[in-house]
């Protein structure tokens, strides 16, 4: 998946991984929940969920975690510890801004389910819950989504998984354009030893005229044609066109994965590097833009229970804990500056391939959002000649 070809050498001269996903980190798991009423349908439901599922038990075996804002327009749930202790302890879901609230229940849920500790022998749990407005096409004020569907993602999550206009990214708008699901991978090698780096995002931002890819301004492009060609569509239905351009009033989020022994300063570091991806697609971080990043590693596990010796009694026994002081292998900070390149390389093309893979959709309004390669076709355009492939 991916684009299928990496064109972006300029910013990371490495493989991407065997799939081109964050998948490709060994553990790593991604699953969807999509939701999609036929044309016509009220309300009009174009949403969804989608899960990244660290390997192992979250709560037990903690995964150093970062968490990156680089513009607070969001309603992320979880970040706040995240930052404070450095570690996650759920899943992360990823759905519309008006279901966290459905997924943060779907993941204590899950957590419960697998700890009758929480909450009464240890503390509680801290759920990872990202989100984007995917309004303008689905009606969220339906707040179609349940608990049971955050679930259901977690449960589906596989190595292998669709892009585009699926799960959480059913209702996202790109550029004016159809976006969703975006993934992306490259292998690091440090001290001889090949390592993955890996992205996912969720995209819901930018301005129609400011689209660059591979370096080309595609976005002014079309606007050019748009602004040619007759205002509405054939079918008689408006269609979103030069509406596309303007302010940036969407958002994006994405999770980093590694299999790097990064602690939580060094992920947080990778984090904010996958804003370089975003401006290289044309993306400018606007006032009503929320850009979040959570970074975890799968190396390095922080043990829930270290120092537990279970000497108190307890309705719900806990497993024997591990030493209170650890021993850890260490990503070097010489090593960083590829790791940096990594991620705004695998950034940048994961926000391209959810363009890529995503369809064109009606939306609540009746208006469609068309395709990336909609869009080019009706405005006798084609992709850079890099992405003829993907």
């Amino acid at each position: 998946m991916g684009t299928n070809a990496i064109w972006n050498h300029d910013l990371y001269d490495g493989p991407a991984g065997k799939r081109d996903l964050i998948t490709d980190v060994p553990g790593v798991r991604v699953g969807h929940v999509t939701l999609r009423s036929p044309d016509g349908a009220a309300p009009t439901i174009r949403t969804g969920v989608t899960a990244i599922v660290p390997p192992g038990d979250c709560f037990a075996s903690k995964p150093p975690a970062a968490a990156y804002v680089s513009n607070g327009f969001g309603k992320s749930m979880g970040l706040v510890q995240v930052e404070e202790l450095g570690s996650l302890e759920t899943p992360i879901l990823m759905t519309n801004t008006l279901s966290c609230g459905a997924c943060f229940d779907a993941l204590v849920d899950h957590a419960l389910t697998g700890h009758p500790a929480i909450g009464v022998d240890t503390g509680t749990v801290n759920p990872v819950v990202m989100e984007c407005n995917d309004g303008p096409i689905n009606s969220i004020r339906a707040r179609a989504v349940t608990p049971a569907h955050g679930l259901e993602a977690i449960a589906a999550a596989g190595e292998d998984f669709d892009e585009g206009d699926v799960g959480a990214g059913t209702g996202m708008t790109c550029f004016g354009l159809k976006g969703g699901i975006g993934s992306a991978s490259r292998v690091v090698r440090v001290d001889g030893r090949d390592h993955v780096l890996g992205v996912l995002v969720l995209t819901n931002f930018g301005s129609r005229e400011c689209l660059r890819l591979n370096g080309e301004p595609v976005g002014l492009r079309l606007a050019e044609a748009e602004h040619a060609a007759p205002a509405s569509a054939s079918d008689g239905t408006d269609a979103v066109g030069a509406a596309g351009a303007g302010e940036d009033k969407g958002s994006i989020v994405a999770v980093i994965a590694t299999d790097l022994p990064a602690d939580s300063r060094q992920l947080r570091r990778m984090a904010k590097r996958v804003t370089v991806g975003i401006a290289r697609c044309g993306g400018y971080i606007g006032n009503g833009s929320g850009e979040i990043v959570v970074a975890f590693s799968t190396a390095n596990r922080i043990d829930h229970w270290a120092g537990d010796d279970q000497t108190t009694p307890s309705d719900h026994p806990t497993p024997a804990g591990g030493p209170l002081i650890e021993t850890v292998t260490r990503l070097n900070e010489n090593a960083m500056d590829r790791c940096f390149r990594a991620v705004a390389a695998a950034s940048e093309e994961a926000i391209v391939s959810s363009l890529l893979h995503a369809r064109g959709v009606r939306g609540r309004d009746g208006k469609v959002t068309p395709s990336l390669r909609d869009a080019l076709r009706e405005a006798g355009l084609e992709l850079p000649e890099s992405l003829a492939e993907a």
